[in-house]
């Protein structure tokens, strides 16, 4: 199975994920794969909880050695907030910088407000995540920022979410160059999943990260 990395074209440097849940469990996948051939660091743009696999550090003064993942970011109790050192500084003690940076409260859709997503602006990728769980269920029950989602799609926050929907919210992004469509663990999901990926242009994988095989499908569009 080709790696996740490799089908997105990850380059050294910073790449932002964005959108809604499982955001933290794609940014460790890339780690893992990443730091087969690098240094990687994680670290958020916004919150995210101190990750306890990895080492932390308050800041970086020195390169990072070959094949290890750090975390870095300023220390609030099990979580960690955006680092005091800037990102512009990171990209020269590592090879990889990965960056949550964007919230969504764990919920499978993310509308956003005029502050968000959080993206650093020397970021060279950017992925969106959708949970594919989101899709036929009410807006207000699967969406972050609901009444914005809802209004984006000229609907009700009672309204089911459908294909369409989440394709006109996606548009609204700043800056994407791939998706991540996750929660596909069962068969009638990845259907779901393949079918929703023909709504875009930009290269797509199909993930169900808590599977023995997690990447379940890798689509390009030839539109």
């Amino acid at each position: 199975m080709q790696r996740l990395s490799d089908f997105f074209e990850i380059r050294p440097g910073i790449t932002a994920l964005i959108g809604g849940g499982g955001k933290t469990s794609t940014m460790y996948a890339l780690a893992e794969e990443l730091r087969k051939i690098g240094s990687v660091l994680v670290s958020t743009s916004t919150h995210i909880l101190r990750p306890p696999q990895y080492p932390y550090l308050p800041r970086l003064s020195a390169p990072i050695p070959m094949s290890e993942v750090v975390s870095i970011g300023t220390a609030e109790g099990d979580k960690l907030s955006t680092p005091e050192q800037p990102f512009s500084e990171m990209i020269h003690y590592t090879d990889y910088v990965l960056v949550e940076a964007d919230g969504s409260k764990q919920l499978p859709l993310k509308a956003h407000a005029q502050h968000e997503p959080v993206i650093p602006k020397e970021a060279n990728t950017v992925l969106v995540v959708i949970g594919i769980d989101g899709l036929g269920k009410p807006i207000k029950d699967v969406a972050h920022r609901p009444e914005l989602y809802a209004a984006i799609c000229g609907a009700s926050v009672d309204d089911m979410i459908t294909e369409e929907m989440i394709r006109k919210v996606i548009e609204t992004y700043p800056q994407y160059d791939g998706i991540i469509i996750n929660k596909a663990d069962d068969a009638e999901s990845i259907v779901k999943a393949k079918s929703l990926a023909k709504h875009f242009s930009v290269p797509v994988a199909v993930t169900a990260w808590q599977t023995e095989q997690p990447i379940k499908a890798l689509w390009r569009n030839s539109k």
